[in-house]
């Protein structure tokens, strides 16, 4: 199964048994197994890359289904054997609350329900010194040049764009020629002056040789900054998954304008010495990583 299922993305042999750890000839011969098993072609070959046969995509499909179960199961069953049932608090930056943690926190709660979880949202500066105190045991974050914490460890989670947006009768809605130029004058919805994000910012309208915006908010309520948008001709800054919600729902546009990777990174920050002593933390991690398995790179197109 994990062969097929790999076979269908990978599509090379070398690339498989590279995954998989298993050597060539040992991948060659399950793909023949089977197709022995089957009792028809799974693959066709083109060069030296192979295409799974509409049979193949079956199977494959069948066989990532299975393995999600499988390891499903793996965890939940991990999760119950441990007896989690302990408390983690988080505090996470707005901008990425929405598209991690429900399913996070979803994952937790469905495999040990005795567990609890406190959210606290605000931006890096003022959530990491509660981090360092022991007020916080997990920080989630976007991450603008990034760089060694003492007594903290961290892991990247995925990497997404960051859009600009307006409200959708906003008179740059329908531009397809934008510079940053174009975009400066008008009102800006931006973090907190203080925090890693809006430095960022700052540092992003000076690449590209402008003054940041002098004619701002500074607010991090998402209801309250569409109302904003709606209301007058705004712009603002949101993660691309959460901007497509939006302008799907008709409240939003994204403007074609290149944000260079802003803030594009998100990571979870802990103290070192945590994991061994708080099993929920450390189970809240497993969560985490299996929730962004699929979101490790979403496409900047």
């Amino acid at each position: 199964m994990r062969v097929i299922a790999a076979l269908s993305e990978l599509k090379l042999v070398a690339r498989v048994s590279e995954a998989l750890n298993v050597s060539q000839p040992a991948v060659s011969k399950q793909i023949a197994e089977l197709e022995r098993i089957v009792g028809a072609p799974i693959v066709t070959r083109d060069r030296n890359r192979l295409f799974l046969t509409a049979i193949g995509q079956r199977l494959a499909e069948h066989a990532r289904q299975a393995l999600n179960q499988l390891d499903r199961a793996a965890f939940d069953i991990e999760a119950m054997a441990s007896g989690v049932s302990g408390s983690v608090s988080v505090g996470v930056v707005s901008s990425v609350a929405p598209t991690l943690l429900p399913g996070a926190i979803a994952l937790l709660k469905s495999s040990t329900p005795q567990a609890s979880i406190s959210i606290k949202e605000g931006h890096f500066v003022e959530l990491l010194p509660e981090l360092g105190t022991g007020a916080l045991d997990l920080l989630i974050a976007r991450i603008w040049q990034p760089q060694e914490l003492p007594g903290i460890a961290q892991l990247s989670l995925f990497a997404e764009p960051v859009v600009v947006v307006a409200g959708r009768n906003h008179g740059l809605a329908n531009r397809t020629d934008l510079e940053w130029s174009d975009l400066v004058d008008f009102p800006w919805i931006l973090p907190q002056a203080n925090s890693v994000a809006r430095r960022a910012i700052d540092a992003l309208f000076a690449e590209n040789g402008l003054t940041p915006p002098a004619n701002t908010i500074a607010s991090l309520s998402l209801t309250l900054n569409l109302a904003l948008m709606e209301a007058m001709p705004a712009l603002g800054l949101l993660p691309q998954r959460l901007a497509q919600v939006h302008a799907a729902r008709g409240d939003i546009v994204s403007l074609p304008i290149d944000t260079r990777g802003l803030l594009s990174e998100a990571r979870c920050f802990w103290r070192s010495d945590q994991v061994d002593t708080n099993p929920t933390l450390a189970f809240f991690l497993k969560c985490l990583q299996k929730t962004t398995d699929g979101l490790k790179t979403i496409p900047f197109g």
